[in-house]
C-alpha cells in the first residue's frame, strides 16, 4: 500500500508509512470512530468518494479534522483492494500496529477504579469473529482486560476489530505466555480467582460465589472447550443452564451470557 491517488481532506499527524514500519488496517465505520473517540493514533483514513449522506461518517470526518488525521477520498475499487472479502462500509483506516497491554497495567487499572478485577482469558479460541464478539461484550460489561495466550489462540486482526465494532479501542488486550502459570500467578500474586466455562460442570454459573470476587473468566474454544490442563487449573468450573435441545452455545455467545451473569451478581451487591 502507498498513499496513492485520492483527495486529502485534511493534512496532519502521521501518514501512510507502509514502506517504513508495519501498519494495520482498521475496517468499517464503528471501529474507526471508536479509535478516534479513544484518541488512538491513526495514520490515514480512506473514505469512498461516492456515498450516501451518513451522520456516522460525518462524525468520523469531524473527529479526524479535530485530531489532524489525514482523510483521503478514494474510489470504491481502491477500498475493495485494501480490504478484500470484508465489508468495509466505504471506509478503511491505516494505523500503527495494535497496542497490546501488559497484565500488571490491567490489574492496576482495575485497582485505580476501585473495582474487583474482571479479566477474560481465551483458551484455544482461534476464530477472529469470536475474539471480536467476546471483546465487544467484555467491554460492555466493564471487564478490565482480555487475555490471549501466544499458542492456540487468535491475535487481533482486521476481522477481529471489525467484529468488535470498536470495543478493542477501549479494552486492554494482554498477550500471555503459559496459560496455567498465568492462572496460578493471578491467584497467588493478586488474589484473582479463575472460573472456567465447562458444559459438563454440574454446577451452573448462577450458583458460583466467586463472581463478585477478583475474577478471571476462562472461555474455551467452540467444540473443544477448555483444554485438560486448563480445567484442572481453574478454581471452579461452571456450566450455563440449558433447557433446549441444542447441547452447546457458540463460544462468544457463552462468554456473553457468563459475563452478564458476572455483571448482574456484582450489581446486586452494590
Amino acid at each position: 500500500m502507498s498513499g496513492g491517488r485520492g483527495k486529502s481532506r485534511s493534512g496532519g499527524r502521521g501518514g501512510d508509512r507502509d514502506g517504513g514500519r508495519p501498519t494495520r488496517l482498521v475496517i468499517g465505520r464503528h471501529p474507526v470512530r471508536e479509535l478516534l473517540r479513544a484518541r488512538r493514533p491513526i495514520e490515514v483514513i480512506r473514505l469512498q468518494d461516492t456515498r450516501d449522506p451518513d451522520p456516522l461518517v460525518d462524525e468520523i470526518v469531524a473527529l479526524a479534522e479535530e485530531q489532524k488525521v489525514r482523510v483521503e477520498t478514494v474510489p470504491r475499487d481502491r477500498l475493495d483492494a485494501l480490504a478484500p472479502d470484508l465489508v468495509h462500509q466505504g471506509l478503511v483506516a491505516t494505523a500503527p500496529p495494535f497496542p497490546y497491554s501488559d497484565l500488571a497495567g490491567a490489574i492496576a487499572a482495575a485497582e485505580r477504579a476501585g473495582d474487583p478485577p474482571l479479566l477474560v482469558l481465551l483458551d484455544g479460541v482461534t476464530d477472529p469473529h469470536n475474539l471480536g464478539a467476546i471483546a465487544r461484550t467484555a467491554e460492555a460489561v466493564g471487564a478490565h482486560a482480555l487475555l490471549i495466550p501466544g499458542r492456540r489462540s487468535v491475535s487481533v486482526t482486521p476481522v477481529a476489530e471489525k467484529a468488535a465494532a470498536g470495543a478493542l479501542a477501549h479494552l486492554r488486550v494482554v498477550p500471555i505466555g503459559n496459560l496455567v502459570r498465568t492462572l496460578q500467578g493471578l491467584h497467588r500474586e493478586h488474589g484473582i480467582w479463575s472460573v472456567g466455562l465447562d458444559g459438563d460442570a454440574p454446577s451452573t454459573i448462577g450458583a458460583s460465589r466467586l463472581l463478585t470476587e477478583p475474577l478471571v473468566l476462562v472461555v474455551g474454544a467452540e467444540g473443544a472447550g477448555l483444554a485438560h490442563l486448563t480445567r484442572e487449573s481453574c478454581d471452579e468450573l461452571v456450566s450455563l443452564p440449558m433447557r433446549g435441545r441444542v447441547g452447546s452455545l457458540n463460544a462468544s455467545v457463552a462468554a456473553g451470557v457468563a459475563l452478564y451473569a458476572v455483571r448482574a451478581a456484582r450489581d446486586a451487591t452494590g
